[in-house]
């Protein structure tokens, strides 16, 4: 199975839809008024659907179990074709495409089964994926605003060639991934003063993103969170909250991260753990949902 212990959970749903064409009206008939020999024909597929759609990760290999929170089967008829259309939602990691289409494959089966004895031409046509919502894949459109970004890792030991940075260069390739430009960026101690030289010359409009790696521990010597929540404009909590929680289902100690997040004139400033894995969990967490914020400060302007 793929990993997908580094995702967070969205709401994700999905519709999918399976087309089953009869050879005469005799058989549409025979189902409009409930009179084929086997029993109700959309009673029994919806049942087979609900079944399809909870058992889809026992029988297709590669697809992860899921908690099922919403399905719903619909039935429609056009002409001599019986459109089945199954819509499932849930609130995970991963989406629910397959057991979507899954579900209306076995309930096109059962019309199959069920239409046979009385119409020896019954065809499933097809079984289609109308559409998908949730995930990471929704998010595109922030990733069209051209944005800079810069990425200022805080570290003694790092700025003494003590230790080579890993953090501060993953969090720019995770970036660059989503299309943000990095043009600068910083290796600094752990100092209040060169923290807030960073934040000068990195919120005068040119930078729309500034990321501070490292020094949100507890150690006398993490002043990070301390040096940039008083020059916070807009504090943002909810953006910590999230990646602390995050964090926390996949390392206890990730509750003592003391990372702060806000606004300072226009650049969305936050402050990253400066171990690896750490940043990189906070990426995962927050990006590229947090982006959203370029659109409302895009509609902020706009409105003036």
């Amino acid at each position: 199975m793929v990993n997908i212990t580094q995702k967070s959970n969205t709401l994700r749903k999905a519709i999918a839809e399976a087309t089953v064409a009869v050879s005469k009206q005799a058989t549409i008939d025979a189902i409009k008024q409930h009179l084929v020999p086997k029993g109700d024909v959309f009673s029994f597929a919806k049942v087979a659907a609900l079944f399809g759609v909870k058992k889809t990760s026992e029988l297709i290999p590669d697809c992860h179990p899921l908690p099922i929170e919403y399905t719903d089967v619909r039935f429609s008829i056009h002409e001599l074709s019986v459109i089945i259309e199954v819509e499932v939602h849930t609130i995970y990691k991963t989406g629910v495409e397959v057991e979507a289409m899954h579900g209306a494959s076995i309930a096109a089966l059962t019309l199959y089964d069920m239409l046979k004895p009385i119409d020896a031409h019954v065809l499933i046509q097809q079984i289609q994926l109308k559409s998908k919502t949730g995930g990471k894949r929704d998010h595109k459109n922030y990733l069209e605003h051209g944005l800079k970004a810069a990425v200022v890792v805080c570290s003694d030991s790092v700025s003494a060639n003590q230790a080579t940075d890993k953090a501060g260069l993953s969090v720019i390739e995770r970036l660059k991934q989503f299309n943000i430009q990095v043009p600068v960026y910083s290796v600094i101690p752990d100092d209040a003063l060169m923290i807030q030289q960073q934040v000068d010359a990195n919120t005068n409009g040119d930078i729309q993103l500034l990321i501070f790696v490292g020094g949100t521990g507890v150690s006398h010597r993490d002043i990070t969170p301390d040096t940039i929540a008083p020059l916070l404009h807009r504090p943002l909590d909810g953006i910590m909250e999230t990646a602390r929680r995050f964090g926390q289902d996949r390392m206890p100690h990730a509750m003592l991260s003391r990372s702060v997040a806000g606004l300072i004139n226009q650049t969305l400033v936050l402050t990253f753990p400066g171990s690896l894995s750490g940043s990189k969990e906070y990426m995962e967490a927050l990006f590229p949902h947090v982006l959203h914020v370029f659109d409302v400060l895009s509609g902020d302007r706009h409105g003036l």
